[in-house]
């Protein structure tokens, strides 16, 4: 597999606060691009989120963990991925299929932008009730192409969401937002990135968080007696 060492965007997002509206463009044409791939062989992805998007050494980000994806033909009811990403079709089991991806990008692009995802609450059940709602406060900061793609993403039922509409997934990298936007030197990785990762060797993993080695021959306490 190709090796990533740029670190989850989560973790660059987490440091920002929020993105600059150019940032979040750039990685929301990462995600459409891979969901050209994705969805041209009718896989839906289903756990899109920061924390699944990961830069190479280069700062190019490559969408990860595939744990979820299934390929779809028609209609599919588990109930599967991150509360706050959701698609209401997946919450009322009404069956669902690659408009999920596209609901999941407009809460990305929010989230990137604004800091926070748009239905945000520490109950997830709270946060079902604002995903059903099918409000969407738009912050005072965000320009006006970028309110008419998040709300176009962000429609409640799948038929006239942006990227299940007439033209797919080519429909979105022609909305406003994205005019002037150069997706060959994107494909072509001949871009300049917004963050540029600092990677010194093959096996620098300072961009992940640390965690401790699973050590299976470790001696544990126990008050366990064989003889007993």
């Amino acid at each position: 597999m190709e090796l990533l060492l740029g670190g989850e965007l989560f973790t660059f997002l987490r440091n920002e606060t929020q993105f600059s509206e150019s940032w979040s463009r750039f990685y929301s044409a990462s995600v459409l691009m891979a969901f050209c791939q994705i969805h041209g062989r009718k896989i839906a992805y289903r756990d899109l989120k920061p924390e699944n998007l990961v830069m190479d050494a280069q700062g190019f980000l490559k969408v990860v963990d595939f744990g979820l994806a299934k390929v779809v033909n028609g209609k599919t009811w588990t109930l599967c991925g991150t509360p706050d990403y959701l698609a209401p079709e997946i919450i009322l089991n009404e069956g669902h299929d690659l408009a999920v991806d596209y609901w999941a990008l407009g809460v990305l692009i929010y989230e990137m932008t604004a800091g926070m995802p748009p239905f945000y609450a520490d109950d997830p059940m709270e946060v079902y009730e604002k995903i059903l709602s099918g409000h969407v406060s738009i912050p005072g900061h965000f320009s006006k192409s970028l309110s008419d793609i998040i709300k176009k993403l962000l429609k409640t039922y799948q038929s006239k969401r942006l990227g299940n509409t007439k033209g797919g997934t080519g429909a979105v990298m022609k909305h406003k937002w994205f005019s002037g936007f150069d997706w060959d030197a994107l494909l072509n990785k001949n871009i300049e990135v917004p963050i540029a990762p600092k990677v010194t060797s093959n096996d620098d993993t300072s961009n992940f968080d640390h965690y401790a080695d699973d050590d299976d021959d470790a001696e544990v306490e126990t008050s366990w007696d064989p003889d007993m």
